[in-house]
């Protein structure tokens, strides 16, 4: 098995513990729609998911995923409080131009709302921007950054900072070292390559 798949498996089964059988869920950023086929499989939820690309929503359709091409603001507007068991935002915040905006919508429609993230404040990022003065290149952001989508590299202490200023309560918390699967013990800000966060109301 290769390296990325493993570390989608260990993503996904750490979401897969928090998500209830048969729960109504809606992944934001679904991708090509696997974590949505993971839990349909494994959980029996009804999921449904949105993304901007034509490509990765049409590779939902092939799996039989319910899933929407849109912006993913618009699309939550549509929902009435609490429409949502739990909301997903797997890997997509620091994609977002108004991360704010999407996990307050996010906690409006739904009881729970699950977000993962990689630690940019990871130590290897850190000493790889110190020595070569460069964008990180490794395993995780393999591209040159005039070949990168707009983005907003977050780090474990920014995120739980955002929580704390806007009210954020966290519930449930798993920090993983830089293989994304063992657990980080200490100092997650420096040691952890990856991040998951359950947030409530």
């Amino acid at each position: 098995m290769s390296q990325p798949v493993e570390k989608r498996t260990v993503d996904m089964e750490i979401i897969g513990e928090w998500v209830e059988p048969g729960t109504h869920v809606l992944d934001l950023g679904c991708g090509r729609g696997a974590l949505l086929t993971y839990l349909m499989q494994n959980k029996q939820i009804k999921g449904i998911g949105v993304d901007l690309d034509f490509h990765k929503i049409s590779e939902c359709v092939k799996r039989g995923v319910t899933a929407y091409q849109g912006d993913m603001r618009t699309f939550t507007r549509a929902f009435a409080d609490n429409h949502f068991d739990r909301v997903i935002c797997s890997r997509t915040v620091q994609e977002l131009d108004n991360p704010t905006d999407v996990i307050l919508e996010a906690l409006r429609v739904s009881r729970a709302v699950t977000v993962g993230f990689v630690n940019h404040g990871f130590w290897k990022n850190r000493i790889d921007t110190l020595v070569r003065g460069r964008k990180t290149r490794n395993a995780v952001y393999t591209t040159e950054w005039f070949e990168s989508r707009p983005s907003n590299p977050v780090t474990i202490a920014d995120f739980e900072h955002f929580c704390s200023i806007k009210g954020i309560r966290i519930s449930r918390r798993v920090h993983l070292l830089g293989d994304w699967k063992t657990p980080c013990p200490l100092l997650p800000n420096l040691f952890a390559g990856y991040a998951l966060y359950e947030l409530t109301k």
